[in-house]
């Protein structure tokens, strides 16, 4: 895998979670040992080169929920109770979007949150 698409697909996770001020240690480090394994699969599988950057948000997402904290959560919908939004397409790639799960609305490109 190139060396500058593993770094891109981590600066626009880091750039999320710095938006949303999430980016904890606990966090970071998820994001790192996350972009390493599926740096090492794209590797393996050069076409998959396209899904590590969504994929590696789905893993950082994935790990936030595990620690009890839903990330990000949608700040497009004006009302009702607090909700995430989820990536798509599900393998995250090739164009990784941010999209509500109660409206199915598209917030933001991967790496473009907007802060609270």
């Amino acid at each position: 895998m190139d060396h500058r698409l593993y770094l891109a697909a981590r600066q626009r996770v880091l750039a999320d979670l710095t938006a949303r001020q999430q980016a904890t240690p606990d966090l970071v480090s998820v994001l790192e040992e996350g972009g390493a394994a599926r740096r090492w699969g794209a590797e393996q599988w050069p076409e998959g080169e396209i899904y590590v950057a969504g994929l590696v948000a789905q893993d950082v997402q994935d790990a936030a929920i595990d620690a009890g904290n839903r990330w990000p959560l949608c700040l497009a919908c004006p009302s009702g109770p607090a909700h995430a939004l989820h990536i798509e397409p599900d393998l995250g790639g090739p164009d990784p979007v941010w999209v509500c799960e109660e409206s199915g609305q598209e917030v933001a490109e991967l790496g473009r949150l907007r802060g609270q």
